[in-house]
């Protein structure tokens, strides 16, 4: 697993999928609440005009020389939820978000949302 001070000396650099086709740049992290460890990022994708921030799993992810690798495909991030590149993702998106990669989604114990951005 990538530590959370590791990630974040990553903003700015090329995200890119198991085939090493470029998505966009990463932008930001979204931690899991309940151990503060790196679990989304936001990547940029989009024209100048029409940028936008979708949503990326970090498991399994690759730090390399200037990119980070992620285990999905290029095609599949693109149709992510996203965002505006000024918003935050509201509470009541992460289970779409989960489910758009499958992954499990429960939220605290106490209802508390599953993420938090870094």
């Amino acid at each position: 697993m990538i530590g959370s001070a590791d990630i974040r000396e990553w903003r700015g650099h090329a995200v890119v999928d198991e085939r090493d086709r470029r998505i966009g740049t990463l932008e930001s992290v979204y931690v899991e609440t309940a151990s503060d460890l790196p679990l989304f990022a936001t990547v940029t994708v989009g024209l100048p005009s029409r940028r936008r921030l979708v949503f990326v799993p970090l498991d399994h992810a690759v730090l390399g020389p200037g990119y980070v690798r992620v285990a999905y495909p290029k095609s599949m991030v693109k149709q992510a939820p996203s965002i505006g590149t000024d918003d935050i993702l509201p509470a009541g998106d992460e289970p779409a978000l989960f489910a758009h990669y499958s992954i499990d989604y429960a939220t605290g114990a106490g209802g508390e949302r599953r993420l938090a951005r870094r």
